[in-house]
């Protein structure tokens, strides 16, 4: 294998190579942002920052805190795991993912019991939820087989 310069690409190693990165630059066009997976989990994450405004003053470095950290590592996780090389590295980010996604969850139903958020609301955000989960699971499984 000998190292060449490719107009625009840096340095590449020639023969398989070669041909393994233009696949993978194919890829990697389109961009994590054009998953429907990662366009959803996007949407609960704002979703989240926008419920937790109205969440009392005292629960900022509370509930809201922990909401908003967790709904916001769902999409960058997804994006962060998107970038890895490797189905095994991807995967993990996708089940890290994934286990936010639950710990949101939790948070939901119990800000519903505080009665921070009403029940429409809980309802509205456990649906997107349930979306952003369901269309995960698919991701996962597409990335391992």
């Amino acid at each position: 294998r000998k190292l060449k310069v490719e107009s625009g690409k840096g340095f590449v190693w020639s023969g398989k190579w070669t041909v393994k990165r233009k696949m993978d630059e194919e890829k990697y066009k389109s961009g994590y942002k054009n998953l429907v997976v990662w366009k959803k989990a996007d949407e609960l994450a704002l979703a989240i920052y926008f419920v937790t405004k109205k969440f009392p003053r005292d629960e900022i470095f509370g509930l809201v805190s922990q909401m908003r950290r967790c709904a916001v590592s769902v999409p960058a996780n997804i994006a962060e795991g998107y970038g890895r090389r490797t189905a095994k590295d991807r995967t993990q980010f996708y089940y890290i993912s994934s286990g936010s996604l639950n710990e949101l969850e939790y948070y939901i139903d119990f800000s519903c019991k505080l009665e921070y958020i009403s029940v429409s609301e809980r309802d509205c955000l456990c649906a997107l939820r349930n979306d952003v989960g369901r269309l995960l699971y698919g991701f996962i499984n597409s990335q391992r087989s």
